[in-house]
């Protein structure tokens, strides 16, 4: 053979992470890239990050995120494309509420009232979960002045609640609502970066009312969420049944990166041992991102290391459903800071979607922690369980001990998009345009919930496609 009939090598693309992210893409490679040969270095001995799903004597116990949102169409189109869109289950149409403690007390959120809008004044009115202070001035909203276009800089959700809705509407609803997703200090939370939609009603209506749907729910978009019948631990099954056989190398972490030659990277993995790529994805959480790039920008690393992240323990705890003195109502209940109790919120997941608890069971996950209580993070396990045990004694007047109950830690798992994120996402995201053939993903970036984690790994990937040889658009 003359060695230019000799056919060119297989172009290789490594994702370095095997999270959803890094998941959605190696997945979306295989699509659009068929011809390459791609590699997901994973340091740990599983897939899905910090998404599992276990099995406990009959109950199905989602360790972290249990659903995901339908608003975007990132995760359901993925879903379609592995064959899991029939196992989609949506959540309990009757049960579409939240509760939020006041003195003690578990109170029902107003109907359609979520997050930031009130779209029923009625239901305002007879709440009690506000002083008829704290009412008066929330259904006040609509004549409240809009930011001036000369102010229209970033600004926390706490701010701009406050300043839209009033103290205590913000205290009350807005701060427990939003703990409950982001865990994270509203006050430092930034509102470009997590919600632009209430920033953008306020610019084009004035209001917030009119600018949302009327929702029945109350308390979250819970008519929008979605999951996997048999959890979550099924999509990143299903992605990673999809994936070649050697695609994945669990238990490899990789301990740099470096440049092969102008256009090739070197991945180096444990005891000096490297392989070249022509492309890298770098799936991992902003710090880890931020070690793994030193050398190659210190400017880019920084960047990516101030990005702070939250840490939350969430209890799971079983009970039968006769020892409940106020039975489960609605989807779960959150805790407003000012409250002053040890947990940030509690999630019925048996009541949210079937096939979680036998039928005369239900289990509670309970969320300890959070961007403004690390330090409880830390209690032995013995000390979480009796603070989840104590607590809903005391909120659902519980009697006799759970069936059983088990501890899960998320140290550092949830970025917090502080006041100023997007521009610093944008300083990370132009650094990193400067190397051709690397890209980032992740939670870090745009966006926490599994679509936002699944569209970042998947458009790095179509990125990486454009200057792949061989790829869509590659020259």
């Amino acid at each position: 053979m003359n060695p230019s009939d000799t056919p060119p090598a297989r172009p290789r693309v490594a994702v370095i992470g095997g999270g959803i992210s890094g998941l959605a893409a190696a997945h979306r490679l295989t699509e659009i890239l068929p011809q390459a040969e791609s590699v997901l270095f994973e340091a740990s001995d599983r897939l899905g990050g910090v998404l599992e799903t276990v099995r406990r004597d009959g109950f199905l116990v989602e360790r972290s995120a249990d659903s995901f949102i339908t608003k975007y169409p990132w995760a359901t189109d993925l879903c379609r494309r592995i064959g899991l869109e029939d196992q989609l289950v949506p959540t309990d149409e009757s049960r579409r509420r939240a509760l939020v403690v006041r003195g003690g007390e578990l109170l029902r959120v107003p109907d359609a009232f979520v997050l930031m809008t009130a779209n029923r004044p009625w239901s305002i009115l007879s709440t009690r979960v506000l002083s008829w202070r704290g009412k008066l001035r929330l259904l006040a909203e609509p004549f409240m002045p809009r930011r001036r276009a000369s102010d229209l800089g970033d600004e926390s959700v706490a701010a701009f609640a406050t300043r839209r809705l009033g103290r205590e509407a913000y205290e009350r609803l807005v701060q427990p609502l939003l703990a409950g997703i982001h865990t994270a200090d509203a006050d430092r939370l930034s509102l470009a970066a997590t919600f632009p939609e209430y920033m953008a009603q306020e610019q084009y209506y004035g209001r917030l009312q009119r600018g949302a749907k009327q929702p029945s729910e109350s308390g979250a978009r819970y008519g929008m969420f979605v999951a996997p019948r048999d959890g979550v631990s099924s999509l990143v099954d299903g992605i990673a049944r999809r994936l070649p056989p050697d695609a994945v190398r669990l238990n490899t972490p990789v301990a740099a990166l470096e440049r092969d030659a102008p256009d090739r990277w070197r991945v180096v993995l444990g005891e000096g041992w490297a392989e070249s790529f022509d492309a890298v994805i770098v799936a991992l959480p902003a710090p880890a991102a931020a070690g793994l790039l030193a050398t190659l920008d210190g400017e880019l690393s920084a960047e990516l290391a101030a990005i702070e992240y939250a840490s939350c323990a969430v209890v799971c705890v079983a009970y039968r459903r006769d020892q409940f003195g106020r039975p489960p109502d609605g989807f779960g209940f959150v805790v407003p800071r000012i409250e002053k109790r040890s947990i940030i919120a509690g999630s019925f997941a048996s009541e949210k979607f079937p096939g979680r608890a036998p039928p005369d069971d239900v289990l509670i996950r309970v969320f300890i922690g959070g961007a403004q209580a690390p330090e409880l993070v830390d209690l032995a396990d013995e000390e979480l369980q009796r603070i989840a045990r104590d607590e809903l004694a005391s909120l659902m007047q519980m009697t006799g001990t759970p069936l059983w109950s088990e501890v899960v830690r998320w140290r550092a798992a949830m970025p917090q998009y502080h006041v100023g994120h997007l521009q610093r996402v944008a300083q990370i995201e132009s650094r990193v345009a400067d190397f051709r053939g690397l890209e980032v993903a992740g939670n870090a970036y745009h966006g926490v919930g599994i679509p936002q984690c699944i569209c970042s790994g998947e458009a790095a990937a179509e990125r990486t496609s454009t200057i792949v040889p061989g790829g869509q658009h590659s020259s």
